[in-house]
Formats: structure tokens, C-alpha cells, sequence
């Protein structure tokens, strides 16, 4: 007998319906978190568990021939390799210490818009510890020393502002030995120009001589 075997049947046919699991189970792998309506949410926590169960008994067997087959028999369910991946290599741990029960389903207030569906939210248990990858690493490694370079080439401000300093005074230095320069030049010009050969000055006996001449005529 058939009964109670229609479960999550979702309104649709069933190749519509395992797509549907499938591209559900993918997106709760890869964020960790979606909302959709209270049906599907019902309908998706069966089938992830049952793949999280496929990861842990990947990640526990020793044989790798049973491993590829439960990585093989995931992504047969899920129809994407990148999903699989990530369960697999990173998710795996956080549910290795819980004997099922990986998600939980949050049953939101407010109804969907248009056909006031009940709509949730459904996530995992725990969070999976962020890993930061090596490239990132070695970007930020290089963009240190990138700063660094930069720093050691720029000059220090204090140092410029004292040899700016110092630049003026040499500069007012050179100014008042040229003004001073200029000064005893102007000087020694002037004082040339006031001493006067004795010869270049008329003498008293030319004056006389002058005088007599004069009144003779």
C-alpha cells in the first residue's frame, strides 16, 4: 500500500521537482542560508542531509575507491561539481561531531506577496570557519612591501622642512654678502671720487701769477 508516500510533492511533476531540490541544496551550500517558502524548505532538509551524511562517510572511509563513489553519488543528486567540492573539502567538518539534524527551518511571519505563501528561512546548524585562502595571503604579503618601498622613498617631512630651512638661510646669507659686497664697492667708488689729485688743484702762486697778469693789461 502507498500510504503516506505523498510527501513534498511541491505541486509539480518529478523531474521539476528533483531539479528543484537540486538547485535548492546548492544554494544552501554555497551561502549558507536561503529563504523560500515553508514548503520547499520542508521539502529541501531530507535530501541536503542525506548528502551531508554521503560527505561524512566520505571524509571518514579510508578507502579511496568508497570515497570517490560517495563524492560521485552527490554529484549525481546535486548536478554541480563546485557544491560537491565545497561540501566535501570544507563544510564536512562542522557536522562531523552532530549525528544528524544539520539544518534548521525559521518559519518568517510576514507571508509572501502575490499568493501569501508561508515563507522561512532555512540554514545550517553551525557556520564553517572562514578559511583564508593563499593567494589573498600572498597579495596582502606583497602589498606590505609595496607600502614599504614607498615609505623608505618618500622623504621625511621633518628633514625636508630643515633643509628648506636651511636653503633659505644660505640664501639670506648669499643676499646680505652681496648687499654688503655692493656697499664697499659703492664706497670705495665714492671715496675715489672725492680725494682729488693735489696736481688737478690750482695752486696759490698759479692764482697770483693769474692776478698780476690782469691788472698789467
Amino acid at each position: 500500500m502507498r500510504h503516506r508516500k505523498h510527501n513534498h510533492q511541491l505541486g509539480v511533476k518529478s523531474a521539476h521537482r528533483v531539479s528543484l531540490v537540486a538547485n535548492l541544496s546548492c544554494s544552501l551550500i554555497e551561502h549558507g542560508r536561503i529563504k523560500t517558502t515553508l514548503a520547499k524548505a520542508r521539502a529541501l532538509r531530507p535530501a541536503i542531509e542525506k548528502i551531508i551524511t554521503l560527505a561524512k562517510k566520505a571524509h571518514q572511509s579510508d578507502d579511496a575507491a568508497r570515497k570517490v563513489h560517495y563524492r560521485r553519488v552527490a554529484i549525481a543528486r546535486l548536478r554541480n561539481k563546485k557544491a560537491v567540492s565545497k561540501l566535501f573539502d570544507e563544510l564536512v567538518d562542522q557536522f562531523l561531531a552532530r549525528n544528524g539534524g544539520y539544518t534548521r527551518i525559521y518559519k518568517l511571519a510576514l507571508p509572501r506577496l502575490g499568493d501569501a505563501a508561508d515563507m522561512a528561512l532555512i540554514e545550517f546548524v553551525e557556520e564553517a570557519p572562514k578559511k583564508k585562502s593563499k593567494k589573498k595571503k600572498a597579495a596582502s604579503q606583497s602589498d606590505t612591501k609595496k607600502k614599504a618601498k614607498s615609505v623608505e622613498n618618500t622623504p621625511n617631512k621633518k628633514d625636508s622642512g630643515k633643509e628648506d630651512t636651511v636653503s633659505e638661510e644660505q640664501k639670506i646669507d648669499t643676499l646680505d654678502d652681496s648687499s654688503t659686497s655692493d656697499t664697499k664697492d659703492t664706497g670705495s667708488s665714492v671715496k675715489e671720487q672725492d680725494t682729488v689729485p693735489a696736481d688737478v688743484l690750482p695752486s696759490d702762486d698759479d692764482s697770483s701769477e693769474k692776478e698780476q697778469s690782469a691788472e698789467n693789461k
